[in-house]
């Protein structure tokens, strides 16, 4: 079961990061590799059980579930539910913290996965490259100066 892990500090105040990334629906105003976004039922984004369907760039539909969301840890779990990326059963973890000296944000995101046999090198390394890395260079340009990486 591969474990993608990655991490990264960002020029914003974690309260800013927050207000971002909390919103479970609102991935397609960041993210490069999301194209549009919806919340099926018309349930609110922050509902955990609420389930996003989204297109991305390349025009793959995938629909992910909330599993947890804590505004006083802030964190959420999120689930694939139907992907035509051969991610089984993956979970993923998103945990951001303050970086006091500096007024900074620490964000932490990690999931597990199963993988079809000899894939699993290649989808942890797209998983951690294309969406975590990705959505860490991704929010520091949507926060503009405020978030960009310390020196």
């Amino acid at each position: 079961m591969p474990r993608v892990v990655r991490s990264t500090v960002i020029a914003a105040p974690v309260e800013a990061v927050w207000e971002v990334l909390r919103d479970f629906n609102g991935h397609d105003r960041w993210h490069p590799e999301v194209a549009e976004s919806q919340i099926e039922r018309g349930w609110p984004s922050d509902r955990v059980g609420c389930v996003r369907r989204f297109r991305l760039a390349d025009g793959a539909e995938l629909r992910e579930q909330l599993l947890t969301l804590s505004d006083i840890d802030m964190a959420f779990t999120y689930c694939l539910l139907d992907t035509p990326i051969p991610l089984l059963n993956y979970v993923a973890h998103v945990r951001l913290a303050p970086v006091t000296d500096g007024d900074l944000t620490f964000w932490h995101w990690e999931s597990r996965f199963d993988a079809p046999e000899g894939r699993a090198a290649e989808l942890a390394r797209m998983v951690g490259e294309a969406i975590y890395e990705g959505g860490f260079a991704a929010i520091r340009a949507h926060l503009g100066p405020a978030g960009r990486s310390e020196p």
